[in-house]
């Protein structure tokens, strides 16, 4: 039996979403909470629950200095489990597992696992091995000499093997097009997928899957994605949590072929052509949604601290439907932005079982701070998706 009082979580990347439910859960379960940060203005620095906040500036941008960092905290400081919420953070964790691990639990995978998971081709590899449903998928693409451009049905879409939020995502509509611009790319084309465009105009899917070391799926919960921005394709703005069993069953599926452990985050499409819900990727860490599990009653931090201490891993598979979680900072873009503004489902004044991504009314700052780094960085997000 785990007593919580004596653990200390690293939280280490105080500036993501995440890290606000993460701080929260652990001072309630009796935790001590470090948060690691960029910025006074950083959530972690800012949250009521962390009962130690580091800053370090330099770690801004930097995620090779921030596992550097750190591996140093943990060689000096009492820390148990320490957790990243950042691909690129945690693709660094799982290379320097062993080295920390040395005087810390750490909340990752193996390396190999998880680039396994991290590369969008494998997945879709897997998928179209195993009868999953996905998008078709060119595969053993080393050359754009090998494409029978006028053989693809368009639009394709080619986008990073290792992305998100959209970064990176390009459609074409011709045969021409697709072949410029692969052409233009040809030394970096295997670092590409190249797949069917699904039609954007149904719902979109995210299943939050936990599983334990013998790969038993502990917790899967499904939410769709009715907003995002950008609007034409971004991270999403507005979730509610459903029941879709054959979506989870696919999900389970494919994290139990590949055999992972611990969380992992699963992106679907809803193909209105043929009325199927189709995988886009696996996110090998918690989503930035990740608040919404704990609305509808899983506590996935007990979940990471069992798993990471070996012991037996609590079991979440039932969980409030009709939860909604949104971000009111990208969701107010959304709004500005589409011209479906007035006839969004449900309605964009809708609060029936809504909260907010960053507000809380008893930890309120970090909304406040939260808001400013928005602002701040608003025409660089926008420039990265260009």
């Amino acid at each position: 039996m785990i007593d919580y009082k004596d653990i200390v979580v690293l939280l280490i990347n105080g500036k993501d979403r995440q890290t606000l439910p993460f701080a929260r859960a652990y001072h309630d379960l009796g935790c001590r909470v470090v948060t690691l940060n960029s910025s006074r203005l950083d959530n972690g620095f800012n949250t009521r629950y962390a009962h130690r906040k580091i800053l370090d500036r330099k770690i801004k941008g930097d995620p090779e200095y921030l596992v550097e960092k750190t591996c140093s905290i943990v060689k000096t400081m009492k820390i148990d489990v320490v957790i990243g919420t950042s691909d690129e953070t945690l693709e660094l964790l799982s290379h320097h597992k062993e080295e920390i691990e040395k005087y810390s639990k750490v909340a990752v995978v193996d390396e190999g696992l998880f680039n396994l998971a991290y590369d969008k081709l494998n997945t879709l590899k897997i998928c179209m091995d195993k009868g999953i449903p996905c998008p078709h998928t060119l595969f053993n693409i080393t050359d754009a000499d090998q494409i029978n451009f006028r053989e693809l049905t368009y639009p394709m879409v080619v986008k990073p093997r290792k992305s998100h939020g959209a970064i990176g995502f390009k459609r074409f509509d011709s045969a021409q097009a697709l072949k410029c611009y692969l052409m233009a790319n040809n030394e970096n084309i295997s670092d590409y997928v190249i797949q069917d465009y699904i039609p954007q105009t149904g719902i979109q899917y995210e299943v939050a899957m936990f599983l334990d070391n013998s790969n038993t799926v502990k917790t899967a919960l499904c939410f769709t994605k009715n907003r995002w921005y950008p609007v034409t394709g971004g991270s999403s703005t507005l979730n509610i949590t459903v029941e879709e069993p054959e979506i989870i069953a696919n999900c389970s599926r494919l994290l139990r072929e590949i055999g992972w452990r611990g969380c992992a985050d699963i992106d679907l499409i809803y193909d209105p052509r043929d009325g199927i819900a189709k995988v886009m990727e696996i996110n090998p860490r918690v989503s930035a949604s990740v608040k919404i599990l704990f609305q509808a009653g899983i506590n996935i931090a007990r979940q990471i601290i069992e798993l990471a201490m070996e012991e037996e891993v609590s079991e979440y598979l039932e969980y409030d439907k009709g939860i909604r979680l949104r971000c009111i900072h990208t969701d107010l873009l959304w709004f500005i932005r589409s011209p479906d503004r007035f006839r969004s489902k449900p309605s964009w004044f809708n609060m029936k079982n809504t909260y907010d991504q960053i507000f809380a009314i008893d930890d309120p700052f970090p909304f406040l701070t939260f808001s400013i780094q928005g602002i701040m960085k608003r025409k660089q997000e926008i420039e990265k998706r260009k």
